[in-house]
């Protein structure tokens, strides 16, 4: 899963959103020196990742992935999945994702001096490009694929993947619908189960 689906999957609590948007750049016990509500969100950032990994949905999909994109098929495979969440994102939330994507950047500015450096060096551009809403688009996906191969090992393959994608839309859309909920379950019982008194 990439940002927009961590973010979402995080439930309606800032911090734990935040915990969701930065866990990638928080390593082991690191999280101990954030916020509980943060803390809950690098964990449950941590799950999904996991579960993800290992569902069959996403083996088998992956397997159309792996000749054009080898062992970046599964980062590739994110971007998509934020592609269709953000595209159908009505059918997942009652708040709008230009509202829901708003709220989110607010509630990243009231928190920036406790943010990893690493997230400090992108965030402000992040926010100002409206990334997350960019997520809805076909160009939205290119850049932000194109900006990921600047900053990491990512092949330079942003045409090739857009292309991919709309090649492949209907097969990776229902790929995305049939796995989905059994996320949605997965952190809707994680953040059930995280809120019962000890």
């Amino acid at each position: 899963m990439n940002y927009l689906a961590h973010i979402y999957l995080s439930g309606d609590n800032s911090g734990r959103k935040i915990g969701g948007f930065i866990a990638d750049f928080v390593k082991g016990n690191q999280l101990l020196g954030y916020p509980s509500d943060v803390q809950s969100g690098i964990r449950l950032h941590r799950q999904v990742d996991t579960f993800t990994d290992r569902h069959p949905y996403v083996l088998k999909i992956k397997e159309l992935l792996r000749p054009a994109f080898g062992r970046y098929s599964g980062i590739f495979l994110d971007i998509f999945y934020d592609y269709f969440l953000a595209k159908n994102f009505d059918e997942y939330s009652s708040t709008p994702l230009l509202k829901f994507s708003r709220t989110f950047y607010l509630d990243t500015v009231g928190r920036y001096t406790s943010l990893p450096a690493t997230v400090k060096g992108f965030a402000w551009h992040f926010m100002l490009t409206n990334r997350l809403c960019k997520y809805a688009e076909l160009s939205g996906i290119q850049r932000a694929l194109e900006i990921m191969s600047r900053y990491s090992s990512l092949p330079p393959l942003s045409h090739e993947a857009v292309a991919f994608l709309k090649r492949h839309n209907d097969v990776l859309e229902k790929n995305f619908r049939d796995f989905f909920p059994d996320l949605q379950r997965l952190s809707f019982d994680f953040i059930r189960n995280e809120q019962r008194p000890a």
